[in-house]
């Protein structure tokens, strides 16, 4: 291999490549405006950006925040920090002010871009780190804000810079609902691979369409379906903001083919009264990803006659590690399938051992496409990340004698009560089974007695009304006694984090005592 090909890896530069291979097929357009563009316009879009911002003293390393609704300067954003060098590190728009502070404080950004929606987080982030450019992607200019139009007058091509595999790409915030948010370090290498292992799996095609349900400061937004669809030469639909007869008008108008969201958005879909009469013939597949989906509801979706399977990954690896091929989902509709093609996973023991067949354990992942460590955070990544390369998950999980995998719990979700390990998981897949249960949610609470024991928050269906004691003897039938809660609130809502996912982290604020 030369010194050229070692040192500037052409791949990174996707928006580049693709403009010359596909220039006029439609890679992403913008749902609220109608707006379509071009690989060759986003090519352009992000060079204009990369001149302006290198103009600006914004170089290799430097990292560019974006606090915005999925939206095209996003993409913009990515693909100049792919010429740069630069590292683009999105923020979380569902935090609050202070945590939003104290993760720009962390990051010690150079560039900020944002949205009319977050003017009054971009003024007070602005105080808080020396910003060498800040750019409002329309609505008002915060002092020391420019217009981002201006990029509009910069160069249409750009010299791409050294870049090479291991460099960081991205930082992304993991979770957020089992402690403080952490930056995950992608290297451009993590990001390829994660690309090949999905388009590989899945089977991805360059007439395929996607709705991106997912925010962009979520790995699911960049990594699950938008930089694998932009490598086969696809098309993103970007929506600004989730709601359920939106995302299914978005389906029949869009003619999508490849659909992935988290399960409170499908079962919100579900739930919706334009679910049965929209038109998911275009529809390849669709997949649960940010949870696992209830059996209830996968049985919905089969009902009209769609492809659905569930999904696992998380921030640190890939996030797509795990696939189950068409002729399993039927046999195997709670698996998460089997590893990959790049990925290597193993189930190990509390001892330290591997799990066999039908053994649970913590699941540990390795293979190219894992995160480089934690953003300034060493301890933390010398306990996700061991010296050979596995990442640890903290994940509960077994596996069968054909190698599927089969999520059991977060390890730090599960509780003992009177010695008997609980699986809340497992507990809430019970509870969905009742036909008054809407949504539902298990944490271990303590009891001096037993230890903990469990307390279920459930969301009951509009018009339905269940009690305490029915719901007891309903679970006594299908579960072991110990793992029924002791304890029970009935809310309308339950709280959801910034991806739709049901926030446990909140739930134990409120409920946890």
């Amino acid at each position: 291999m030369s010194e050229v090909m070692r040192v500037r890896p052409p791949l990174i530069d996707l928006s580049g490549i693709r403009a010359k291979l596909t220039p006029w097929r439609v890679a992403v357009k913008d749902y609220e405006s109608g707006k379509s563009y071009t690989y060759r316009e986003l090519d352009e879009r992000a060079c204009r950006l990369a001149s302006l911002l290198a103009e600006h003293g914004v170089g290799k390393g430097d990292r560019v925040c974006v606090i915005a609704p999925n939206m095209v300067e996003y993409i913009d954003a990515y693909f100049a920090c792919c010429k740069l060098g630069a590292v683009l590190a999105p923020l979380n728009t569902r935090l609050a002010l202070p945590e939003l502070e104290a993760y720009f404080k962390l990051l010690e950004p150079s560039a900020l871009i944002y949205s009319p929606e977050h003017v009054k987080e971009a003024s007070e982030l602005a105080k808080v780190q020396r910003l060498k450019v800040i750019l409002s992607a329309g609505g008002e200019l915060i002092e020391g804000a420019k217009a981002y139009s201006l990029v509009e007058g910069y160069p249409s091509s750009f010299e791409r810079r050294s870049v090479g595999w291991e460099d960081p790409v991205m930082i992304l915030q993991t979770g957020g609902t089992t402690g403080v948010p952490k930056g995950a370090i992608l290297s451009h290498r993590a990001v390829l691979w994660n690309a090949l292992n999905t388009v590989l799996s899945w089977g991805l095609r360059d007439d395929d369409v996607a709705p991106l349900y997912f925010p962009l400061f979520h790995t699911g937004g960049w990594n699950v379906i938008t930089i694998p669809l932009f490598y086969v030469g696809g098309r993103i639909v970007l929506i600004r903001k989730f709601t359920p007869d939106l995302a299914l008008e978005v389906i029949e108008r869009e003619k999508c083919t490849v659909v992935i969201a988290v399960p409170t958005m499908f079962h919100m879909m579900a739930r919706s009264r334009r679910f049965r009469e929209t038109d998911f013939s275009s529809v390849r597949f669709f997949k649960s990803g940010g949870g696992m989906s209830s059996l209830s509801l996968v049985k919905e979706y089969w009902s009209r006659g769609a492809m659905y399977f569930q999904g696992y990954g998380l921030t640190e690896v890939g996030p797509n590690v795990f696939y189950t091929p068409p002729e399993a989902m039927r046999e195997k509709p709670m698996s998460v399938g089997r590893a990959a093609l790049f990925t290597e996973a193993k189930i190990v023991k509390e001892d330290g051992s591997e799990a066999k067949p039908g053994e649970e354990g913590e699941l540990w992942l390795r293979g190219p496409m894992a995160f480089s460590g934690y953003w300034r955070m060493p301890d933390e990544t010398r306990e996700t990340l061991t010296e050979d390369g596995w990442v640890k998950t903290g994940d509960i999980m077994r596996m069968d004698e054909e190698g599927y995998f089969y999520f059991v719990e977060r390890k730090k979700f599960m509780y003992k009560s009177g010695g008997e390990n609980v699986y809340p998981a497992e507990v809430v897949e019970a509870l969905l089974q009742h036909p008054a249960v809407e949504e539902a949610a298990v944490i271990g609470v303590p009891d001096e007695k037993w230890g903990e024991v469990g307390k279920a928050i459930v969301a009951v269906k509009e018009g339905m009304e269940v009690t305490k004691e029915e719901l007891v003897a309903f679970l006594r039938e299908r579960i072991a006694r110990y793992k029924v809660p002791k304890h029970f609130v009935f809310v309308k809502e339950l709280p959801k984090t910034g991806v739709g996912k049901v926030d446990i982290k909140r739930i134990r604020e409120i409920y946890g005592a």
